[in-house]
């Protein structure tokens, strides 16, 4: 994790996901883009947003953007002092999803970081619309989502929810050894039982996934699937008392028919750990 994206609407919750990535990465020499993106409907301080803007006020508030980042910058090097971070602030007028995806590649980023909310107080972004819009257009990195103002925990018990067909090869999971790593935590899989057994493919997916964590601590769980399955990962996540919760995306997956279902909308199911999205790179 040498390169990682902050997304910032400047929100107490933005600032926690950025806070959140520097004690999570804390022995790591890293640098942190801090990114902030505008466009003519973004309000400008003290005053409303304007319906429809002249280029006049489109300067400003990029003015405005850059003077915040600024202070963001002075205030994130003085609440960590750590020596092995450097902070960089990035200005972009623009559609947001857009933006992370070119500066994912501008800068080779290894992870992106996202506050579950932002100042509109969104109560279903977590898992809402602008979510899974940036996990559906950032599909070469993965993606750390870190609920609400939580306090930092270093994460011991990490579940990584799989149905054993894809994204379990090392060099899908190898972002979530090197967090599990870091803070020597075990990795916890889970798996909902879809089927009377794992078929030939998934068999092969189990036994390679078994080798790619047997350097660190783990366990395999088969939970069945009797009611809706975020309800069944969320037991599973109250009963481990898991710290970090992992899944790999792919379009039309597990994944996707999970975040369709009604119960998912419970933001407050999930609101104290953080959630890593893994781009499916096989």
């Amino acid at each position: 994790m040498k390169s990682i994206l902050v997304a910032t609407d400047f929100s107490n919750d933005a600032y926690c996901a950025l806070f959140y990535g520097t004690k999570l990465f804390k022995e790591t020499s890293c640098t942190f883009y801090i990114l902030n993106v505008y466009d003519e409907l973004t309000p400008l301080k003290n005053k409303r947003a304007p319906f429809l803007s002249n280029k006049n006020e489109l300067g400003e508030i990029e003015t405005q953007s850059n003077t915040a980042l600024e202070k963001l910058l002075h205030k994130i090097t003085l609440d960590t002092e750590n020596p092995n971070h450097k902070f960089i602030p990035l200005s972009k007028e623009g559609n947001l999803s857009k933006n992370i995806k070119n500066v994912t590649k501008e800068y080779d980023i290894d992870l992106v970081l996202i506050g579950s909310k932002g100042e509109t107080g969104a109560k279903e972004l977590f898992f809402g619309s602008n979510t899974i819009q940036i996990t559906n257009t950032i599909t070469n990195c993965p993606i750390l989502a870190i609920p609400k103002q939580i306090d930092y925990k270093a994460p011991k018990e990490i579940a990584f929810v799989t149905d054993f067909k894809q994204g379990c090869s090392l060099n899908n999971i190898e972002p979530l050894l090197f967090i599990a790593k870091q803070t020597n935590a075990a990795i916890r899989v889970m798996h909902i039982i879809e089927e009377a057994s794992l078929d030939a493919e998934q068999e092969l997916k189990y036994k390679l996934l078994e080798n790619c964590l047997k350097d660190v601590k783990h366990s395999f769980s088969t939970m069945k699937d009797f009611n809706e399955k975020a309800q069944v990962i969320n037991e599973f996540i109250s009963e481990r008392e898991i710290d970090l919760f992992c899944m790999v995306h792919q379009k039309r997956s597990f994944l996707e028919k999970l975040m369709r279902e009604p119960v998912i909308k419970d933001v407050s199911m999930y609101a104290n750990i953080p959630f890593l999205i893994l781009p499916n790179k096989e």
